[in-house]
């Protein structure tokens, strides 16, 4: 077997030598779909197809699409399939490119004519039987049977920016004519127009996804279908066909597809995933962000959860740089938690600059943050921040307002069985052998998690208790029967932290110092906190969970709160209330390939990490922790400097 990259002139001999002593040759190339980013800067492909007859884009011979448009692509759950792709791609705008931005045209009250060019050389255009002289055809017929319309030609990128040529000029589109010359999203620019004269741009196929009529000077391989209007005859082909048929035939079919994070084969609708997830996660962070005073070592991976293409970020130190950054409309201030000096709050609401809070996510890392590790979830709160219950969130907002469908409540109740079984949570340090109590037969066994006392939300959800010493007194006098449990913060059990006056432990009948939260919760009957994680990892393992302070999980219904938060009045189900804080709420990163991902994945890769060592442990020598400080603290810097300032 030979195999070559679609139909260049390179391939010549590759094709003749597999001629010769009879051979099968392959022609491979980039598929529909096919990336976040241009090839051009290595980005990989996603999508590729393979062909055994000719090329898609060649329509001087057969192709294998060809082919199977010919054979009638009627299998009705294959359409579905279909039609179920077609709708996510309008809905998530994807396209064979997906970093550009979305670009809104100006308003107007006459129909809009959209006129593709292309660069000179592109071999889909020979291929489409077409040639220079079709693009000025096409525009002269655009101008001829539109004469009401305002004219829209799209010139590539790179003929914008001087490294291409294109074939259509300057004199050539002179008059009243917009040029779009700039990269932007194209569903996005197409479900702005009302026509599109392309010759034999992909992009004359993603009109038809976006449900435009669609003029053909040349022959795609979407034209000759019936579904175009084509001004190039088509040889072989006049068989009519659905959008449905085309799509089954080029995208399910014609196409194969490559998981994006395990490199194995996978199915379109995986990569959509993946692209739509990537794109939703750009448009969040769009703007100029300004990180005010994030401390050197999470510069790095803040920056990557930030990422978007058309973005600019920035760590700042100093309100006059804020203050420098002028009239921007699309400033924002990042802080970290609730370290929002007052001066920069006064700055932002007087110039009505948003302020975007950071914090870690729910499902973390293995090993503690304050041993640098990065975390795989970071949670960027758009109105306030989860653990702060006297002003409004995001997550609060999700919370109490989301309508979460079938489909992401299957999800969190595939997640909760995932964190169970696998005993996973937040930091994942700690022996995880089973944990034995001194409690008596039948006595009720209460786990009391220790806090970090000056912790920002014990400050701003504890009303009442504040400290660990008072939370255990409580709950003795409350439950004299039964056995208290105590686990001291694994940050100051680690020596990370200092507690200072926290003698909790001698009140409690058992402290627990060096195992898993997990197993801590399995022996537990009932879970008392201020407003330690360890509530919302007792829930997804159904425990009574008692709160004494406002953490986010409590308010729904799911929790016995001795201080509701008044603003929190809907009762959710566990699984609604996981798909709000591990589906919508947190974003995700995957450190190998840099890309935003699920909570699924990033479970996946805790348990890879815990199956090739031990847990850590949490109490560590001095020279230890000093060392592994240092060497997350080295690569958090040289990720911030391999990025840039």
């Amino acid at each position: 077997m030979v195999i070559g990259w679609g139909n260049k002139p390179n391939t010549q001999r590759a094709q003749e030598y597999a001629a010769r002593h009879r051979l099968p040759y392959l022609a491979l190339e980039d598929g529909f779909l096919r990336s976040v980013g241009l090839g051009v800067d290595g980005e990989p492909p996603l999508s590729v197809v393979v062909d055994d007859l000719g090329i898609h884009y060649d329509a001087r011979r057969p192709s294998r699409l060809e082919r199977i448009l010919l054979d009638d692509p009627d299998d009705p759950e294959l359409l579905e399939r279909a039609r179920s792709c077609i709708g996510r791609i309008r809905r998530e705008r994807l396209s064979k490119y997906n970093s550009a931005p979305e670009v809104t045209l100006p308003p107007g009250d006459r129909p809009r004519v959209l006129v593709i060019d292309q660069t000179a050389g592109d071999l889909s255009i020979a291929g489409a039987l077409a040639g220079p002289e079709s693009f000025q055809h096409m525009l002269a017929a655009a101008r001829r049977e539109n004469p009401e319309a305002e004219l829209l030609v799209k010139i590539h990128p790179d003929v914008g920016s001087g490294r291409r040529q294109g074939h259509l000029t300057q004199a050539d589109v002179a008059g009243p004519v917009r040029i779009l010359d700039r990269p932007v999203n194209p569903i996005h620019l197409l479900q702005q127009v009302d026509r599109v004269y392309t010759v034999s741009s992909q992009m004359g196929f993603e009109a038809l996804l976006a449900g435009r009529p669609v003029t053909c000077f040349g022959v795609p391989f979407y034209a000759g279908w019936g579904l175009t209007d084509d001004r190039v005859p088509a040889p072989r082909r006049g068989r009519p066909r659905t959008l449905e048929q085309l799509f089954a035939a080029a995208c399910l079919l014609y196409s194969r597809y490559i998981d994006p994070e395990t490199g194995e084969p996978c199915t379109m609708e995986r990569v959509i995933d993946h692209l739509a997830l990537q794109y939703r996660q750009f448009r969040r962070n769009s703007g100029t962000i300004l990180c005010y005073r994030f401390v050197p070592w999470k510069r790095g991976y803040v920056r990557r959860y930030l990422q978007s293409p058309w973005n600019r970020v920035r760590f700042v130190e100093r309100l006059e740089e804020i203050e420098r950054s002028g009239d921007d409309p699309d400033i924002r201030i990042a802080v970290w938690g609730l370290d929002c000096p007052t001066e920069v709050a006064d700055l932002a609401t007087r110039r009505q600059i948003p302020v975007w809070r950071v914090e870690d996510g729910f499902i973390r890392s293995v090993g503690l943050g304050k041993s640098y590790i990065p975390p795989l979830s970071l949670v960027v709160d758009r109105s306030g921040i989860y653990f702060d219950p006297t002003a409004p969130s995001d997550l609060e907002r999700i919370l109490q307002q989301a309508d979460f469908s079938t489909a992401e409540l299957e999800r969190a109740e595939a997640l909760i069985r995932t964190i169970v079984a696998s005993r996973l949570s937040k930091y994942n340090v700690g022996r995880g052998e089973p944990l034995r109590t001194g409690a008596r037969p039948g006595q009720p066994v209460l786990l009391i998690p220790g806090q970090v006392e000056d912790d920002a939300s014990i400050r701003a959800g504890c009303p009442g208790i504040r400290s660990n010493r008072q939370l255990v007194e409580r709950v003795r006098r409350e439950r004299p029967d039964a056995f208290l449990l105590y686990k001291p913060h694994p940050d100051v059990v680690s020596g990370h932290l200092a507690n200072p006056g926290d003698d909790a432990g001698a009140l409690a009948d058992q402290v627990v110092t060096d195992a898993t939260i997990d197993a801590c919760i399995e022996v537990a009957d009932e879970v008392h906190t201020l407003t330690s994680l360890t509530g919302f990892e007792a829930l997804l393992r159904g425990r009574r969970v008692v709160t004494y302070g406002q953490p986010f999980y409590a308010g729904w219904g799911l929790t016995t709160d001795h201080r509701p938060p008044a603003r929190r009045s809907r009762h959710l189900r566990l699984a609604e209330l996981v798909a709000g804080c591990l589906l919508r709420y947190p974003c995700y990163l995957d450190f190998r390939s840099g890309r935003f991902t699920t909570p699924e994945r990033v479970l996946s890769l805790l348990q890879e990490e815990l199956a090739g060592q031990a847990r850590p442990g949490i109490r560590t020598t001095r020279l230890g922790r000093k060392w592994r400080k240092l060497l997350f603290f080295a690569r958090g810097l040289y990720d911030h400097a391999r990025q840039g300032s």
